[in-house]
């Protein structure tokens, strides 16, 4: 009789063992404390069931000054995981190593990242040359097929192809490429790799280079947008680091086709580039306000026209017209009361030089003398003086640094078709005030400050 009951002991504590180590907990449990503890001094619940993602929690009390949790700055409030997802994803682990007898072989499965939002298998190919995983849309069991460690990008290194996946990176092909050049961007909620609708698309130039404009107008190059509401402009030149954000109708009702696009003469230096293309889901909060290409959502930074350059001899592009916004941020654990910008520190380029030929500062009020080039900041005023002036161009700013108290803080930038080589007299409506000549025109680099 004792020795059934040692047996039976036996299976009892092995089977114990089994079942506490599910689902890692034993495992996790000095990590799991640990992070309990931040997420209670945080004002966040940590309900153990949602344990280690928290992709749809808000905070318990809203900041200061906010109906809801701030502009989206919460990385957990979104369904499913998007863009800017950067969050531990061990809950996809499976336990290794568990107890069991001889025909029981642990399972290792793989661990996919929390970008990834449906079931997916790696499929290899190359991103700067080497081998990595790529997201594939495919069943749960497929996805168990592989112990790879997932990766949520997918890669296009051709001409003419499409893409249908968030965060896909369109590379410039290894091979010649022909021109026009282009990709596809197809939206379609109806599709499995779109989970919700999209309303918007992110370009992050994570490198791009391209033949320089002549005169500021893309001759040689150009790389174009077609097919979003927002109106983007022609850019050429160097615009590695810089970014633009794209609305389009809601995917849900209208399927929507993107068509970026790159144009080159027949001679001109081979072009490269590398761009991520995020599909921003409707309703997200952290979406771009309307009718703003490019938007900024830190408390400081650099924003620079396309094409700037800390160089010699780099040109600022024609026909620019767009709108930089800047979310409001928290300052001080306060929303911030006013932005400041100033010069960029430079070395061998211009950090603003818009119109003229160097002869120095020019503001524009009403009796407007920035007219065709400039830099509209509502509500600009001068820290020191308190001067107000709404447009700024020439070949510096007219102060140290330009403030704004109006919110959302915003800029826009306006260039006209092209760099005139000889004074223009006024002749309205057609030439409303006259035009000076411009000279090797940089456009601008500015770092920002909210206060």
């Amino acid at each position: 009789m004792a020795r059934e009951i040692e047996i039976f002991l036996s299976l009892t504590l092995i089977f114990s063992t089994i079942w506490a180590c599910k689902d890692g907990q034993v495992d996790q449990l000095t990590a799991r404390q640990g992070l309990d503890g931040f997420l209670n001094a945080n004002s966040y619940p940590t309900n153990s069931w949602m344990f280690p993602y928290y992709y749809n929690i808000q905070p318990q009390s809203p900041f200061a000054g906010y109906a809801n949790s701030y502009e989206g700055r919460i990385p957990f409030n979104r369904k499913p995981p998007g863009y800017f997802a950067n969050i531990n994803a061990d809950y996809y682990n499976s336990q290794e190593g568990r107890l069991g007898f001889g025909w029981w072989k642990p399972v290792r499965h793989p661990v996919a990242k929390p970008e990834c939002v449906q079931q997916c298998r790696p499929v290899p190919q190359f991103l700067d040359g080497q081998a990595v995983p790529v997201l594939r849309a495919e069943s749960a069991a497929s996805m168990f097929q592989n112990s790879n460690i997932l990766s949520p990008i997918d890669v296009v290194n051709a001409c003419g192809n499409n893409a249908t996946r968030n965060n896909t990176y369109w590379q410039s092909p290894s091979t010649s490429v022909s021109s026009p050049c282009s990709l596809t961007v197809h939206l379609d909620n109806k599709l499995a790799q779109q989970a919700s609708p999209i309303c918007q698309i992110r370009l992050d130039f994570v490198s791009f280079t391209t033949a320089p404009p002549t005169a500021g107008t893309c001759t040689d190059s150009s790389f174009t947008v077609e097919g979003a509401t927002t109106v983007a402009p022609t850019i050429c030149g160097v615009n590695s680091g810089q970014h633009m954000y794209l609305d389009v109708p809601s995917s849900a009702t209208t399927p929507t086709d993107v068509k970026l696009i790159f144009k080159f003469a027949t001679g001109t230096a081979t072009p490269s580039w590398n761009i991520k293309i995020a599909m921003l889901p409707c309703g997200a909060t952290y979406l771009a306000p309307a009718d703003c290409l490019q938007y900024f959502t830190s408390a400081t930074g650099k924003v620079k026209s396309f094409n700037w350059q800390d160089a010699a001899g780099a040109l600022q592009l024609n026909n620019q017209n767009y709108n930089i916004c800047f979310r409001t941020e928290l300052v001080a654990g306060a929303r911030a009361t006013q932005m400041c910008v100033k010069p960029c520190t430079v070395t061998l380029g211009n950090a603003f030089f818009l119109t003229g030929a160097g002869a120095g500062p020019l503001t524009g009020t009403a009796a407007d003398t920035c007219s065709y080039d400039f830099l509209a900041i509502a509500g600009g005023f001068d820290p020191v003086t308190g001067a107000f002036f709404d447009r700024y161009c020439g070949s510096a700013l007219n102060t140290a640094s330009v403030c704004t108290k109006i919110r959302p803080f915003k800029m826009t930038f306006g260039t006209d078709a092209s760099e005139p080589t000889a004074a223009v007299t006024a002749a309205p409506p057609a030439i409303p005030v006259s035009a000076i000549v411009d000279t090797a025109n940089t456009g601008f680099c500015l770092d920002f400050q909210e206060k």
